[in-house]
């Protein structure tokens, strides 16, 4: 304790504990919430950046798409087939796309994991329901606890 505590009684000791808990755990969200603040401006500021290379890309695909029509039209193809090459490689890069896609959709609705912690939490919500906080005192005069008969009862 230090020279200015020896003066203080046990209640006014406690009540300054509390009010610097308090205070701590104040500070304490408030740190978090700047912290927080941050980092959701650095998510916003790299969804940016992020969309701003898809619109690129997005913006890169024909001319892109031009370049190989023409590069396979110097090969010595006509360019309706060199064009029709380009748009068939695209489609048959669609359907693998969609065929990796319906894999993992078939993986989440195999997954019962989720299913299965719903159900337990609905059974631990009803169980919950019926406990009653405080025992009761029975007719003897002993305690006993409803949460208990429930419990056993129901285990049974």
């Amino acid at each position: 304790m230090s020279a200015a505590d020896e003066g203080r009684s046990l209640g006014q000791l406690v009540a300054s504990a509390t009010a610097e808990m308090s205070a701590l755990v104040h500070d304490e969200i408030a740190l978090a919430k700047a912290e927080l603040r941050q980092d959701v401006k650095r998510g916003a500021l790299g969804s940016g950046a992020a969309i701003g290379a898809g619109v690129l890309l997005l913006f890169s695909l024909p001319v892109l798409s031009f370049a190989a029509a023409y590069g396979i039209h110097n090969l010595g193809l006509g360019l309706a087939w060199s064009f029709l090459i380009v748009g068939g490689a695209y489609i048959l890069l669609a359907l693998l796309l969609l065929a990796w896609a319906g894999l993992k959709f078939k993986k989440i609705k195999k997954s019962q994991g989720a299913q299965k912690s719903i159900a337990s939490a609905k059974e631990s919500a009803a169980v919950l329901s019926n406990v009653k906080p405080h025992p009761r005192a029975s007719e003897d005069g002993a305690k006993e606890s409803p949460a208990l008969e429930h419990v056993t009862r129901s285990s049974v």
